[in-house]
């Protein structure tokens, strides 16, 4: 019993407040024994601490010195004034996360203890609006660590001087002026977890109010950190009570008072640090320094993990990005995948190039399902310009079906661009083996099957499939030779179609120099004449090795079909033959191609022949009829039927003549 005694004597020696008579002035250090006004979350901890806070969300703590003091001094000859006083406090605010916690605390002069009005948060328990009423008048000096806009806070860590409202008449950033480092500015963190010491001194003559901080054990700096005029006479009453306010929020935070002293009308008595209790244990226990090295980097690892796999997930699809259109559902399976393309030409890669033309590049691929091969060609698209009439158009092309046509297997559609898949022929173009002196030759018999098979398929896509197809590029480089040197017409991404019995339409002029009918380049209208043009032309090709236009030894321009001509006039149409083939031909077919060659690539579209007499005629004796010796050369032709030779042609009698009536007549019959 004397030993509980005995300790409890030591507690109020260490604890409790010693007080002037009249109130004006006490110390606590530490608050085990303090008889203090708590109100809300304000408690005492078992230490000593008082903990003005705790993990409750928005709520209000007050904690007060139990009497009232008398803050105003009466005079005979003035109204009253408030006295000076002073008081200096140690606090902490500790939250559960590091460096950063809910709003922080005040301390306050006030009236009254009752708050039952007030508002928790960026209110700190004080006020129940911005701005106070008469009857509310409330000095705080609040240290914060929230910046909210309404209340024109300057940031996140700031002390304010706060007369009867909560938007501070001076505010600071928080920190100090390090007298024992020449007055240099040292910036404090509030909610640092540690424990600083603030000094509030108001003189009541000079109507000053100064606010100084520090951290504990460091002298009060003689310059402070706020200095604000006000006369605290005009709303102070007689009576006041002092003490602390805080609010919470919605982070766990925790705010303490150490210890607390108070004077009027001298400075505050100075806390003893020896006795002030100790704060809780901050955090965890400490932990060993390899995981302080590890966690960190850990994470590191892990965020740069996933920001690896997002930017791989957003890279991988927009590398297999595809165009897709609610239309294109009708057209089922003709539509491939962008990523089954992509791998099956290895990314599209240089070694897989077959080929670049006009109108994209060519690369060979093999389709991992099914392991068939497949050419993939890549051309660009205005995706503005008729692209469903396009690809409506292509699907049906890959509806044909024809031993002499390479078979389009379908499309894929992305920004800007089209890729048309094939199947993949094993010899490539024809016009590498006539061209490409390092290619073998082709013998006249390979030349004959293949001239052959180009005509039975452009006689299938005009006549005998379901609509009237016209190519529109036929020439030796879209013509692709399978495994067995078959001629197989392909590339059908200029090709347009339209019913049969009706018109063609005007399109744009599209094909290759030297293979283009002149009334395509007048009219625009692609027919199938211009077809058979270009097929005449593909004929002398084939059969003199020859490009349709090339140069002589003098370096000027040669075209093709004038010098069969030519040799024609003069009666050595057989001299025309490719001299690779050294005379190993057979004339009479070399000659009947030759000369169907003429026939087909006609200036005059009424002149030439339709591909179903070009077969008749590739496929029988019946002899080609022989164009007259006075037939002009086909530039002069074509220049005279583009600027109205057509109409003089059919109104002059002579000019019939001269071309050979025998020939017309022939070849009306294939009409």
């Amino acid at each position: 019993m004397l030993a509980k005694i005995a300790s409890f004597v030591v507690l109020l020696l260490i604890h409790v407040a010693s007080s002037s008579a009249d109130g004006g002035q006490f110390v606590y250090q530490g608050f085990a024994a303090a008889n203090l006004t708590l109100d809300g979350l304000a408690a005492v901890t078992p230490g000593g601490l008082l903990a003005l806070t705790n993990a409750t969300f928005q709520t209000k703590a007050h904690a007060f010195h139990p009497l009232p003091i008398h803050f105003l001094n009466a005079s005979s000859s003035a109204a009253p004034g408030a006295r000076s006083f002073s008081t200096c406090f140690v606090f902490a605010i500790v939250s559960a996360y590091d460096r950063l916690s809910d709003h922080g605390l005040a301390f306050v002069v006030t009236p009254t203890t009752n708050f039952s009005a007030a508002k928790a948060g960026q209110y700190l328990g004080l006020l129940g609006a911005i701005n106070g009423t008469a009857s509310d008048r409330v000095l705080a000096v609040e240290l914060d660590t929230i910046m909210n806009p309404e209340l024109r806070d300057m940031n996140s860590n700031h002390v304010g001087v706060d007369v009867n409202r909560m938007i501070s008449e001076q505010a600071q950033p928080a920190g100090y002026y390090d007298d024992a480092g020449g007055g240099a500015w040292r910036g404090l963190q509030l909610n640092s977890r540690k424990p600083m010491q603030v000094w509030v001194d108001y003189d009541g003559q000079a109507g000053q109010l100064n606010v100084t901080l520090a951290p504990v054990r460091v002298p009060k700096p003689k310059k402070p950190l706020l200095s604000v005029p006000v006369d605290l006479s005009t709303f102070m009453a007689d009576t006041m009570y002092v003490g602390f306010s805080s609010a919470t929020g919605v982070i766990v935070t925790r705010h303490y008072v150490l210890g607390w002293s108070f004077s009027l009308d001298g400075p505050a008595p100075p806390l003893d640090f020896s006795k002030l209790p100790a704060l809780p244990r901050l955090g965890p226990k400490p932990r060993s320094k390899v995981l302080d090295v590890l966690l960190p980097l850990a994470t590191a690892l892990l965020v740069a993990a996933v920001l690896a796999a997002f930017f791989f997930m957003v890279w991988r699809r927009r590398r297999y990005a595809e165009v897709r259109e609610d239309w294109e559902d009708a057209f089922g399976p003709h539509r491939f995948s962008y990523k089954d393309l992509f791998h099956a030409t290895s990314g599209f890669k240089e070694r897989n190039l077959l080929g670049i033309g006009g109108f994209g590049r060519v690369y060979k691929g093999v389709l991992p399902a099914s392991s068939l091969e497949i050419a993939v060609k890549r051309v660009s698209h205005d995706s503005r310009q008729g692209v469903r009439e396009f690809v409506a158009e292509v699907v049906s092309i890959g509806r044909l079906r024809h031993r002499n046509l390479v078979q389009l297997l379908g499309y894929c559609r992305r920004q800007g661009e089209l890729l048309l898949v094939y199947d993949f022929m094993e010899n490539g173009s024809l016009d590498k083996y006539l061209h490409d002196p390092q290619m073998p030759t082709l013998s006249w018999h390979e030349r004959y099957k293949i001239i052959k098979g180009v005509a039975a398929s452009l006689l299938y896509l005009h006549e005998d499939w379901e609509q009237v197809v016209i190519h529109r590029d036929i020439k030796a480089s879209n013509v692709l030779l399978d495994h067995e040197m078959n001629g197989r017409v392909g590339d059908f991404g200029l090709a347009r179609l339209y019913d049969h019995g009706t018109d063609p339409r005007t399109t744009h002029v599209v094909g290759t120099m030297g293979y283009l009918a002149p009334e395509l380049v007048r009219t625009g209208k692609a027919t199938p004449l211009t077809d058979v043009f270009s097929f005449g032309v593909f004929l002398l090709e084939v059969a003199c090795g020859r490009r349709p236009i090339d140069r002589d030894d003098h370096n000027s321009r040669v075209v093709l079909v004038d010098r069969v001509i030519e040799h024609h006039r003069n009666g050595s149409i057989l001299d025309a033959v490719d001299p690779r083939l050294v005379g190993k031909y057979e004339t009479k077919e070399a000659a009947l191609v030759l000369k169907l060659g003429l026939m087909c690539a006609h200036p005059l579209p009424n002149l030439r022949p339709t591909m179903r007499r070009v077969v008749q005629y590739l496929d029988s004796d019946q002899p080609v009829p022989d164009p007259s010796p006075s037939y002009m050369s086909y530039s002069m032709m074509s220049m005279m039927q583009n600027d109205g030779f057509d109409s003089y042609v059919m109104s002059s009698k002579p000019s019939m003549t001269s071309i050979g009536v025998s020939s017309v007549s022939v070849l009306s019959e294939g009409r």
